[in-house]
């Protein structure tokens, strides 16, 4: 066993050690901390499911986050001394931001949000679903028990499912009830297919219309040309006609 051992660790000792990759700071996206951001906790698992792959230690993370920071978030960095510590760990830095930038706004208001959505005018089903998906995952609370977790997030997916299809306008709407979806990829499927449907439909009509016309066109210049010879052939008999005399 002890020869096993050292073998081990002869073998570990001569493996050459795994390169970090810095090229995959493209990856990243920057982060304002205004309204139009991505969630806080979204651009941190992006850093650190990059950081895994590129194989960053935790002051690399620490310093990527920290280039990627703009307008209000890096005001924040600038304006707080324990950020600046070159000891700061990753969990300490994150911290700082989620007291910060954490949303005030209670899991109600974020339900009624999501009840009450209905698709704009101008909005195409795609859209409409990412604007639904915000108040949804905005209402799943972070939990250690990954069983609660796994929960909460089929919760906020059968919420988002039903506002969804509640707030679809038009046809695309009716049939994404009438079929009941088992998520909101089916009910997106849905409406996009019967909307693509409803403009091929519309192109249809429109190319018989452009196809008709011609004739309708032709019809009536030989009606205008007939009834216009019909004129003129009635003034030039009254004209060929003698006069009386008195």
């Amino acid at each position: 066993m002890q020869a096993e051992i050292q073998n081990l660790q002869a073998q570990l000792q001569t493996r050459p050690p795994v390169s970090k990759d810095l090229s995959l700071v493209t990856l990243v996206p920057k982060w304002s901390g205004t309204d139009k951001a991505v969630p806080l906790n979204d651009f941190f698992e992006i850093l650190e499911s990059t950081a895994r792959v590129g194989n960053w230690p935790q002051e690399d993370l620490i310093r990527i986050a920290t280039m990627k920071l703009t307008d209000v978030a890096r005001v924040l960095y600038n304006a707080t001394l324990e950020l600046h510590d070159k000891d700061i760990t990753w969990t300490a830095f994150k911290s700082a931001f989620y007291n910060r930038f954490r949303d005030v706004r209670t899991d109600q208001f974020h339900i009624t949000q999501l009840q009450t959505a209905k698709q704009g005018k101008d909005e195409s089903p795609q859209e409409f679903a990412d604007r639904c998906r915000s108040p949804a995952y905005k209402t799943v609370p972070k939990v250690e028990d990954e069983a609660k977790q796994k929960w909460h997030y089929e919760q906020a997916e059968r919420m988002l499912l039903a506002s969804f299809t509640s707030g679809l306008s038009g046809q695309a709407g009716r049939h994404a009830r009438i079929n009941l979806p088992g998520n909101v990829e089916e009910a997106l499927k849905i409406a996009i297919t019967v909307n693509l449907a409803e403009i091929q439909e519309r192109r249809n009509e429109t190319f018989y219309v452009e196809e008709d016309r011609p004739t309708f066109m032709r019809s009536a210049q030989q009606w205008y040309r007939a009834k216009h010879n019909s004129v003129c052939r009635s003034q030039s008999h009254t004209k060929s006609e003698p006069k009386g005399t008195s």
